[in-house]
């Protein structure tokens, strides 16, 4: 059976991820048949909107999406091979035909939503999430940055929630979703089946009752703050990540400890990168950032030899070999040139010869 499960049933786009065995990571495949199906519903007047799931172990739901295939992008790298860069001009396009659809594109993130799954479901028109959901841009674990749009809407969290998570890849729940702007309503996951059914199966009249109904179903989840936001935003407010470090390397509480032990774990390199998209991003269209993070995505591949690639070296170690022992280079935070970091930020195109030139 197909990745992409694509089908109107009733008056709804349904699009199903089917690929459970890996958390439903999206390959180059998945992403064209989901641009392929989004394309050709957004002039179909029997669409009037658009749904989104996972396939878990267990059927429909329990899982979204864990992101891009990392492994994919390891054997890609090591071979040259041109769909590399094919993958994420495709995967970034396809983020921005979401953000920017023309019908209510409706995102049931139960469980895993990470990385690329954040991509695909962000830019809907609703978010919904449950109490299985564990939502996170881990990137810096493996040597990457929050990619798929991650500088647009980490940036648009509360205070500087967005620094937080995109630097340490702290995981969310549902209602803490909720809380930081990155979900709009929470359900039990025991209603998402009969909502579903209900959504293909009702004589909805036009676009925004469809969106309506959705959003009526909101449940009693109280969306819950992390706990130390006046922290988050005092810590990841200071200039640099040397500055975050000494902050909380000199305080005694458990959230200082843990959150200093997390970033001692990232690669140093893409610390000082992801800050700086990140507050970049504030002041940039989605469309600017993405073109901003196809540029970097590039250098994160491009920029060293293959052996000397942060992002290549954390996919070994966490997907590939599996020892959780990268090799960063350099190996700490006060050893990174900032020099090197700002060339991630310098485009390898011409304006008018960038892959995502024409975006919006």
């Amino acid at each position: 059976m197909s990745d992409v499960i694509a089908q109107i049933e009733g008056r709804i786009g349904c699009i199903t991820l089917n690929r459970p065995k890996a958390l439903n990571a999206l390959s180059l495949d998945m992403v064209r048949s989901l641009t392929q199906a989004l394309l050709a519903w957004q002039d179909n007047p029997q669409v009037l909107a658009v749904a989104v799931r996972g396939t878990g172990k267990e059927g429909p739901f329990g899982a979204f999406c864990a992101g891009g295939d990392i492994r994919f992008f390891h054997q890609a790298a090591h071979a040259g091979d041109t769909a590399l860069g094919d993958f994420f001009t495709e995967e970034y396009r396809l983020n921005h035909l979401i953000h920017t659809y023309s019908k209510p594109y409706i995102a049931f993130m139960d469980g895993i939503v990470m990385g690329g799954g954040m991509g695909i479901s962000q830019g809907a028109s609703v978010r919904v999430v449950t109490e299985r959901t564990k939502m996170a841009m881990p990137e810096t674990n493996i040597g990457l940055f929050p990619d798929v749009g991650g500088g647009y809407f980490l940036s648009r969290c509360p205070g500087r929630l967005g620094e937080y998570l995109g630097l340490t890849g702290h995981m969310l729940g549902g209602a803490q979703a909720v809380a930081a702007k990155l979900a709009d309503i929470a359900l039990p996951s025991g209603m998402l089946e009969p909502i579903w059914q209900t959504l293909i199966s009702s004589p909805f009249e036009n676009a925004e009752s469809v969106e309506r109904w959705v959003l009526a179903q909101a449940g009693a989840m109280t969306p819950e703050k992390l706990t130390p936001q006046p922290q988050i935003d005092e810590v990841f407010g200071l200039p640099t990540i040397s500055d975050m470090l000494d902050k909380l390397e000199s305080a005694t509480d458990e959230w200082s400890q843990k959150t200093a032990h997390a970033l001692r774990h990232r690669s140093p390199l893409m610390l000082h990168v992801v800050l700086a998209q990140i507050r970049r991003a504030r002041q940039m269209s989605l469309a600017d950032d993405l073109r901003m993070e196809r540029d970097m995505v590039h250098h994160c591949f491009h920029l060293r030899a293959v052996g000397d690639s942060d992002t290549v070296e954390g996919i070994r170690a966490l997907a590939v070999d599996k020892d959780h022992s990268p090799n960063w280079k350099p190996a700490r935070v006060e050893e990174v040139d900032a020099s090197e970091a700002e060339r991630f930020f310098v485009s390898p195109w011409p304006s008018d010869h960038h892959p995502l030139r024409d975006l919006m």
